[in-house]
C-alpha cells in the first residue's frame, strides 16, 4: 500500500494553506477508500476557512481551470488525473420539511459530526506541522475493521435531517459487504416515511449504485427489511409473498428476482441488463391466477411486464431512451429461449427469436440462463444443456440467413415505384409477407427471391407493372386521372382537398390503379 498522502497535490495544498494560515484536511470518500483497498479518483478537501480561496490558488499554480459554486461555498478543478473539491468547514441545521440546511461556518469537528457514517468522517491533516495525521473523534476506523455503518451522532437526527442518507445506509452496505448497526438500521425503519421529500432524481442515483453493486441483492433485500422498498419501488415490494390454495402453491417472486438480479451481476456489470434482471417478472402480480388443475399461472406476465416498464422509468426518472427500450424489449422476449429449449428447436423459431432480438440476442440469452433458479440441479444441469443448444442454433442461423437486425431485401419504396401506385395497406402486406417468407425459411434472405416473391403477390393482387398500366391506359384517355403526380415521402402522400374530392382516396386510388 502507498503512503496515504503521496499524490504531488496534497503538498502543493499544504503549502498553500500553511501560507494562508489556515488548516485543511482530506476528508470522507478517499481516506475511506484507501483504508478499504478500494480505487478513488475524487478527493475532498475541508478547509477551515474559505475553500473558494484554497481551490482558486492551486489553480494558478497547477494552471488547472476552477469552477466556483458561490452559493454551496465550494469550488473544483482537476489535476493530476483526480477531481479535487474544496469546501469550508461548516455546521448545518434542517427545518423539518426540507433537506436544505441553513449553513453556517464551523470547526473541523462540526464538519465531521454532520457527515452521514463514522466511516465517511475521517479525515487527515493537510498542514506541514500534522501532515498525514488521521482524525477518527466518532470510531470510524473501528467500524470499518467490524465492518459496520453507524452514523456519528443521533441517527434519528441525521436521518431525519437528510433522509436520502438512510438509501445511502443501504447503498453503502450492499456496496462494501458490511452490516448496519442496529440502532441505525431501527432508525431507518423509524423515519422511513421522510424518504417521501427527497427528489426521484436523487433516490434513483442510490438505487443504480445498490443495482451496480457486486452483490445487488443485499441492498435491495435491506431496503425491504427497513420498510423504504414499498416506497421508493412499490412495483418490486409487490413481488413478495406466496399463496397457496391446498397443495398448490408458488415461489416468492421477490426472492426469486432478487436471485435472477445477483445470477446477472456474477457475468455482466451492464447496469440496464441487471435492470432487465430486477423487471423481467414484474408484471406477475398483475397476472397471477389460480387454476384447480395446472395450480398457480402468470400467463402473458411478460407482455404485461414490458407495458409496465415505461411508466416505471418515468416515475423512477430512468432514461427513456434506447435504454428503456432495450430493457423493454428484454422483458418481453424472456420467456422465448425458454420455449425454444423446451422444444425441439426449429430453424424458423430461432430465426424469429434472432430478429426480434437482434444485437441484444446475447444479453438475452444471459438473462434467461439466470432466470434458472430452480434448487433441483438436474433441473438446472438440463435446462442450461438446453441452452446450450438454443446458442449453437443462433450462430448457425445467423452464419446463414443473416438475420439479425435484417430489412426485408425489397422495400415499400421498390414496391410502389414498381407498379405505380401510392403507399396504401397491400404495400405492407406484401412486405410482411416476404418478410415471413424469410423468417419461415421458405425463402432466402436474398434480394433476387424476394423480388421474385414480390412479383407473385404483386400480380396476386392484381398489380400491374407501371409500364404496362401506362400502356394499358393511355388508349383509354385515363392516364391523366392514373398518373398524376403524387408525392411520396417515406409513407407520407401529399394531396390537397381538391385532389382527394376530384380523385377519390388513397384506397380507392390504388382500386384505380388496378388493385383487385
Amino acid at each position: 500500500m502507498t503512503e496515504p498522502l503521496s499524490l504531488p497535490v496534497f503538498r502543493k495544498i499544504s503549502r498553500i494553506v500553511d501560507g494562508m494560515g489556515l488548516r485543511a484536511y482530506v476528508i470522507g470518500g478517499y481516506v475511506r477508500d484507501y483504508y478499504l483497498c478500494r480505487p478513488c479518483t475524487d478527493i475532498d478537501v475541508v478547509v477551515v476557512g474559505s475553500g473558494i480561496d484554497v481551490a482558486e490558488a492551486l489553480a494558478r499554480e497547477t494552471g488547472s481551470n476552477v469552477t466556483v459554486f458561490k452559493t454551496f461555498g465550494t469550488a473544483m478543478l482537476r489535476t493530476e488525473g483526480m477531481e479535487v473539491e474544496f469546501v469550508g468547514a461548516r455546521k448545518e441545521s434542517y427545518s423539518r420539511d426540507s433537506r436544505k440546511p441553513v449553513v453556517e461556518a464551523g470547526t473541523l469537528r462540526d464538519d465531521q459530526l454532520r457527515r452521514d457514517f463514522t466511516i465517511n468522517a475521517l479525515a487527515w491533516s493537510l498542514n506541514g506541522d500534522t501532515f498525514g495525521e488521521l482524525e477518527d473523534p466518532f470510531g470510524g476506523m473501528e467500524d470499518m475493521r467490524e465492518h459496520i455503518i453507524r452514523t456519528p451522532c443521533d441517527p434519528d437526527i441525521t436521518f431525519s435531517d437528510d433522509p436520502l442518507r438512510m438509501m445511502r445506509a443501504v447503498r453503502f452496505a450492499a456496496q462494501l459487504g458490511f452490516d448496519i448497526a442496529p440502532e441505525t438500521f431501527e432508525a431507518i425503519e423509524r423515519n422511513r416515511e421522510r424518504i417521501r421529500i427527497v427528489s426521484r432524481e436523487r433516490i434513483i442515483t442510490e438505487i443504480n449504485k445498490i443495482v451496480l453493486s457486486p452483490v445487488p441483492s443485499i441492498g435491495f433485500e435491506l431496503m425491504d427489511m427497513t420498510g423504504l422498498l414499498p416506497l421508493v419501488f412499490p412495483e418490486m415490494s409487490r413481488l413478495k409473498g406466496v399463496e397457496k390454495v391446498g397443495l398448490h402453491g408458488h415461489k416468492d417472486n421477490f426472492t426469486h428476482t432478487l436471485k435472477v438480479l445477483d445470477n446477472v451481476a456474477l457475468n455482466s456489470d451492464s447496469l440496464w441488463l441487471r435492470w432487465a434482471a430486477i423487471l423481467h417478472d414484474i408484471g406477475k402480480p398483475a397476472t397471477k391466477a389460480y387454476d384447480p388443475a395446472a395450480g398457480w399461472t402468470f400467463h402473458g406476465h411478460e407482455v404485461v411486464g414490458a407495458r409496465m416498464v415505461p411508466d416505471i422509468f418515468r416515475r423512477m426518472k430512468l432514461p427513456l431512451n434506447d435504454r428503456m427500450k432495450y430493457v423493454r424489449k428484454l422483458v418481453l422476449l424472456h420467456l422465448r429461449p425458454q420455449i425454444l429449449s423446451d422444444d425441439v428447436v426449429t430453424d424458423s423459431a430461432v430465426r424469429r427469436l434472432l430478429f426480434e432480438a437482434g444485437d441484444d440476442i446475447d444479453d438475452l440469452m444471459t438473462l434467461c440462463e439466470a432466470d434458472i433458479t430452480s434448487g433441483d440441479e438436474r433441473k438446472v444441469k438440463r435446462y442450461l444443456k438446453n441452452f446450450a443448444v438454443v446458442r449453437r442454433k443462433l450462430r448457425e442461423i445467423e452464419e446463414k440467413d443473416r438475420v439479425r437486425n435484417f430489412q426485408p431485401p425489397v422495400s415499400g419504396e421498390l414496391i410502389m415505384e414498381t407498379y405505380g401506385i401510392p403507399p396504401c395497406r397491400i404495400v405492407g402486406e406484401i412486405k410482411d409477407e416476404i418478410k415471413e417468407a424469410i423468417l419461415d425459411g421458405r425463402i432466402a434472405n436474398d434480394y433476387g427471391q424476394a423480388y421474385a416473391m414480390m412479383e407473385e403477390l404483386a400480380a396476386r393482387h392484381g398489380l400491374k407493372r407501371r409500364a404496362a398500366a401506362w400502356a394499358e391506359t393511355k388508349a383509354n384517355g385515363a392516364e391523366q386521372r392514373l398518373f398524376r403526380p403524387v408525392a411520396i415521402v417515406g409513407a407520407v402522400v401529399s394531396e390537397s382537398q381538391t385532389d382527394r374530392e376530384a380523385h377519390g382516396s388513397e384506397a380507392e386510388r390504388c382500386v384505380q390503379l388496378g388493385v383487385a
